[in-house]
């Protein structure tokens, strides 16, 4: 199990590994060690309470998710339906107020989950994922990538504001810089030359998260958009790596 929590700009603060006997969980609360999660119909609240890597740094503090849109479907990855993907909250409105670091925040947020019976890197070569709000309250969602057998997939959504998700086609492939570590990026806009790189927010051996300039569906927008290689993820060198970045908690 882990908790993460990214900041301003898409910096990751926090992330802590844990066994199962650190979970537990009822019909609207999710705790993970000392964080939780705690849903009272009206919004999500996540308690964060942990230590950041490499440097020893308590990271604590409040989230406030507060639904503006709720998805109305769930989307198999993959033929068997071991992979499902849930745009829970394709719109909705972030507060952020935290002790340590001493920082606080508003503004516009997107919340989705990823749930399956197995693993990952055992479902996934790699993936690309987009999202970007459109003028009028809907959200654009591109979701492609490789599935571990070699065959494709991939969607292009736009999710209106009655959380209703219509399967729209595929705008143009566009190839975008490769990362620091030599991670592939891929994105889809409107035109090839209308994407381009903001900032790069993370860039790590196996995934980068990224903002973008774009246009979808006849609108310009910026972008959230990140790459994952679970080939590079499942490797012994990455798997050594990891506990350096992420700390554990037996």
């Amino acid at each position: 199990m882990n908790v993460a929590l990214y900041g301003p700009r898409g910096r990751r603060w926090a992330m802590t590994e844990r066994g199962s006997g650190a979970l537990w969980r009822d019909r609207t609360t999710l705790k993970i060690g000392p964080s939780q999660l705690h849903w009272d119909g009206d919004g999500l609240t996540i308690e964060v309470d942990e230590w950041n890597a490499l440097l020893p740094r308590r990271v604590r503090g409040k989230i406030r998710v507060r639904p503006q849109v709720l998805g109305q479907r769930r989307f198999r990855l993959d033929p068997q339906g071991r992979h499902v993907w849930e745009p829970v909250a394709p719109r909705a409105r972030v507060e952020v107020a935290f002790s340590d670091p001493d920082i606080s925040w508003s503004g516009q947020g997107y919340f989705d989950a990823n749930h399956g019976s197995e693993s990952l890197e055992d479902g996934f070569a790699d993936w690309q994922w987009s999202r970007a709000h459109l003028q009028g309250g809907d959200t654009a969602v591109i979701y492609e990538g490789k599935l571990r057998s070699g065959a494709d997939f991939g969607m292009a959504l736009r999710i209106g504001n009655d959380g209703n998700a219509e399967v729209c086609e595929m705008p143009a492939a566009v190839a975008l810089p490769r990362t620091g570590w030599a991670i592939n990026r891929l994105t889809r806009a409107d035109t090839p030359e209308a994407a381009r790189i903001r900032a790069t927010w993370e860039d790590t051996p196996f995934y980068s998260r990224t903002a973008l300039a774009s246009r979808m569906f006849g609108e310009d927008v910026h972008a959230v958009h990140e790459s994952l290689s679970l080939d590079r993820f499942r490797s012994p060198v990455v798997q050594w790596m990891l506990p350096w970045r992420m700390p554990r908690r037996r």
